[in-house]
């Protein structure tokens, strides 16, 4: 037991409410990572210093790469939980499926959302494939980190128990000071990976179609499996044994990914 533990800062997971409408902070963190993603992505479009001749589509596109890929992390993530964490259940309750409200967002399913959202977006403007997907990457943190900091308030996947004096005591855990392992994630998954890829575009990434994805996949990758290590997992549904979690499993192949569009990115410059 450590010598302190910070009291959990109680916050309403409600940011508002009139009647039976209720706009809650996790759904807020989805809106304005898409709002934040969508401006940022305009802005680098507009900006031909990162390009060079590369092709790239246009700024106005953008916004139907919004809603391309905001309809796709939202049926992808759900989708995701429902298949890779919880099928038995869902499968039993169906209806509970649709209870987006209620929480129940896999990031990997989100992610593989909106891959399909930019591909038919890359279909329907001809826009080059990687290039949308750097795009995509490039503002992919802001959300995953606005996410994280709504996972704390809400309070849900809190870490396992330590004695660090930065422990948080969770309400609706069982007592013990924790991880407050959701603002790890959304500084190192977060933060740390959106420094990383815009000082890398900074550099010339986006002249390297893939390259951007590549990093994103490979540093959000790495430091989920690193976060994993302080998430307390769900013994039924995360925790695979051995000191696995699902969500250590499902960032493997990202991470392997990331790396092979890294060299394909690389190798097809020096070959142009």
């Amino acid at each position: 037991m450590p010598l302190l533990a910070l009291p959990y800062p109680v916050i309403n997971p409600i940011l508002v409410q009139i009647g039976p409408f209720a706009i809650r902070w996790y759904a807020l963190a989805y809106i304005a990572g898409l709002i934040i993603g969508w401006a940022l992505i305009r802005r680098i479009l507009r900006d031909k210093s990162l390009w060079g001749e590369a092709p790239r589509p246009s700024a106005d596109s953008v916004d139907d790469l919004l809603v391309y890929c905001a309809l796709g992390v939202i049926v992808g993530g759900r989708l995701g939980n429902v298949l890779f964490y919880d099928p038995g259940y869902y499968f039993a309750h169906p209806i509970e499926i649709f209870k987006l409200w209620e929480g129940g967002m896999a990031f990997h399913g989100g992610l593989i959302g909106a891959l399909v959202g930019a591909y038919l977006f890359s279909r329907r403007y001809k826009a080059p494939f990687l290039t949308t997907l750097d795009l995509v990457g490039l503002a992919a943190p802001i959300g995953i980190f606005l996410g994280r900091i709504a996972n704390f308030i809400r309070p849900e996947l809190w870490g396992r128990p330590t004695d660090v004096p930065w422990a948080v005591i969770f309400p609706g855990s069982d007592g013990q000071p924790r991880h407050p392992s959701q603002i790890y994630e959304a500084l190192l998954e977060g933060l740390a990976v959106f420094i990383v890829l815009q000082i890398a575009a900074r550099m010339g990434a986006l002249r390297r179609p893939g390259l951007a994805t590549g990093l994103f996949g490979a540093a959000y990758g790495i430091a989920r499996i690193v976060c994993e290590f302080f998430r307390d997992p769900d013994p039924r549904l995360e925790d695979l044994g051995h000191g696995l979690t699902m969500g250590m499993v499902l960032s493997v192949p990202l991470v392997i990914i990331g790396i092979c569009l890294i060299v394909f990115a690389n190798r097809r410059r020096r070959s142009a």
